[in-house]
């Protein structure tokens, strides 16, 4: 049995349960025996496709709401937050984590709300007792504004419509060719909204990207930062004073636990409408088909910067015209994880770094240079990655730039439709790279890399041998 079919049966046995129907009744429904019912909503048994059209007919769904991966980094972030030394005394196993967020997502999401403003609790107290004693206090978990944002994109599968159709008709109006124009944008503002676009240099000692002067109606950009940074943020305010009643439309369907989440959340929508006037959505898809989503290739059709275009890419999740179903993420050298989103599939850890197997560490190795690998997972899973730093900070002599590292990646059944792959033999298992998700939530045994012992799994130390890691006894 595949393993979208295991899960198709727990979420038959969720959505009956939302509508208060008996299992027997829905057996009767369906012509079935409850005892056959009962396996199939157990994942022991294998559901046929009319069988599976008439439950959908039976509970008012679509067939998408069984099929979809809509839960992806569910079972990883439950398992990241039972990680938690409070827990360890109730030895919670990896398979009753996927039975609960197979047959029951809202409580899982639900725990995943309670962990953040848990962490988030625990990390204000912590800032409390640093600023009495004057001491760090090390090994601490916290929660950002910023993961909010992710599991808003996520929710929306990182698309909106009704951004896309106004960034389109602005894009008719403005375009040159196939690339927006910086001066182009600049007098749209000029002459729609009576907003001056001025480009400075920044006083010394007081840095910006950008400021608006809404008395004024002035939007001042900084010459530090790159062209196409500019251009976004032209964009950006074209859709902020276009596009609000949209934004906030998306923003009032969603829970944000603070207003810096969701004045954080606006300025991602902000950002993902400025990208689609430059890149719009059918023009973008027609060319990602074509040149099979070459990355430096885009750049220059579209003028924008790496980031732009692979931020882009993730995009494409209209029903109608879909394309290759990414994941994207951005980490520093540190580790740390700024950016996840993830269509792809594979999992994203929540409150800590990657597997340090991953290509997006490794790039750091081959700064501006993409890097390509088949990615396997623990569970037999198989993705195509990519990895390329960027550098981001202050353009000009004797400044200091940051370095981040952002991977793009899909399911290797995409392939052929992506040009990285081209150099790639995807099935020479040589060549596979065995990764995980996190140390705490990997079950590989044969790491040498592992910075902890793996969830779930007792570990005892042996002074006398070691296995590849200390944390490794087999």
């Amino acid at each position: 049995m595949s393993q979208l079919d295991s899960k198709i049966g727990p979420k038959i046995k969720a959505f009956r349960r939302q509508l208060g129907i008996q299992a027997n009744k829905l057996a009767e429904q369906l012509n079935i025996s409850p005892s056959y019912l009962n396996l199939i909503e157990g994942g022991k048994r294998k559901i046929d496709g009319n069988l599976l059209l008439k439950v959908c007919q039976e509970l008012k769904i679509e067939l998408s709401d069984l099929t979809s991966k809509s839960d992806l980094n569910l079972t990883n972030n439950i398992s990241e937050l039972l990680d938690d030394k409070l827990f360890e005394d109730l030895d919670i196993l990896g398979p009753e984590v996927r039975d609960l967020v197979n047959t029951n997502p809202k409580i899982a999401r639900a725990l995943i709300k309670l962990g953040d403003n848990y962490k988030k609790k625990d990390h204000e107290i912590i800032d409390k007792v640093e600023k009495i004693s004057g001491k760090m206090v090390d090994n601490r978990k916290n929660s950002f504004p910023g993961e909010v944002v992710a599991d808003f994109i996520q929710e929306n599968k990182n698309y909106f419509p009704k951004l896309e159709e106004f960034a389109e008709i602005i894009f008719e109006k403005i375009q040159s060719s196939k690339k927006t124009r910086y001066s182009f944008l600049c007098d749209f503002l000029k002459t729609e909204y009576k907003i001056t676009v001025k480009d400075v240099i920044p006083d010394e000692g007081k840095p910006f990207s950008k400021i608006y002067n809404q008395d004024k109606k002035e939007l001042l950009l900084s010459d530090y930062v790159s062209l196409e940074t500019k251009k976004l943020y032209a964009a950006s305010q074209i859709a902020l004073e276009g596009a609000a009643n949209e934004i906030e439309e998306y923003l009032s369907n969603f829970y944000f636990p603070t207003s810096e989440s969701k004045k954080l959340t606006k300025i991602a929508l902000l950002n993902y409408c400025g990208a689609a006037i430059l890149m719009p959505y059918k023009l973008f898809h027609s060319e990602c088909k074509k040149i099979k989503y070459d990355l430096e290739l885009l750049q220059n059709i579209f003028a924008a910067s790496f980031e732009q275009v692979v931020h882009r890419v993730t995009c494409l999740q209209d029903p109608k015209l879909p394309g290759i179903p990414f994941h994207m993420l951005r980490v520093d050298i540190a580790g740390n994880i700024s950016k996840r989103f993830s269509m792809s599939g594979i999992e994203i850890p929540r409150y800590g770094g990657a597997c340090p197997r991953w290509n997006i560490y490794s790039a750091f190795t081959t700064p501006g240079k993409i890097q390509t690998a088949v990615s396997k997972m623990s569970n037999g899973e198989k993705y195509v990655c990519i990895a390329r730093t960027v550098e981001k900070g202050v353009g000009r002599y004797g400044e200091t730039r940051s370095m981040l590292s952002i991977g793009l990646g899909c399911e290797a059944k995409y392939a052929k439709d992506f040009v990285y792959t081209e150099n790639l033999n995807i099935n020479d298992k040589k060549s596979e790279r065995p990764i995980g998700v996190s140390c705490r939530t990997c079950d590989r045994l044969d790491c040498s890399q592992r910075a902890f012992p793996p969830l779930h799994k007792k570990f005892d130390v042996d002074i006398n041998s070691r296995g590849v890691s200390v944390y490794v006894s087999d």
